[in-house]
């Protein structure tokens, strides 16, 4: 299964207690269909203090479900969703709003 969001990319969350919020995407768990987004969906995690570092709570990003991330148009800035097409016989992703290819 071919996912239409990569790493790197511009999202917005579009269902969730972050919707609206935009970010890139750090890291693609395709085994379970989420992704990590920088600055979203923030969790507060507790670390014992070991030798090396210290201990305390950390803020991070928690992974977020693919299905509530729309990818952002290059053209105009909104949430658009993904389509494919082939050109010079490699498949590339275009915004279905704008048709603009998205790199």
């Amino acid at each position: 299964m071919k996912f239409n969001i990569k790493k790197g990319d511009q999202v917005m969350v579009i269902a969730g207690n972050s919707k609206g919020v935009t970010g890139e995407v750090k890291q693609v768990l395709r085994g379970k269909n989420r992704a990590i987004v920088d600055g979203v969906n923030m969790v507060k995690k507790h670390t014992k203090a070991t030798q090396e570092e210290e201990g305390g709570i950390n803020e991070m990003e928690a992974s977020i479900h693919i299905s509530n991330l729309a990818l952002i148009d290059p053209k105009s800035g909104s949430a658009t969703r993904v389509g494919r097409k082939t050109e010079n016989g490699k498949s590339v992703r275009y915004s279905k709003k704008s048709g603009e290819i998205i790199k």
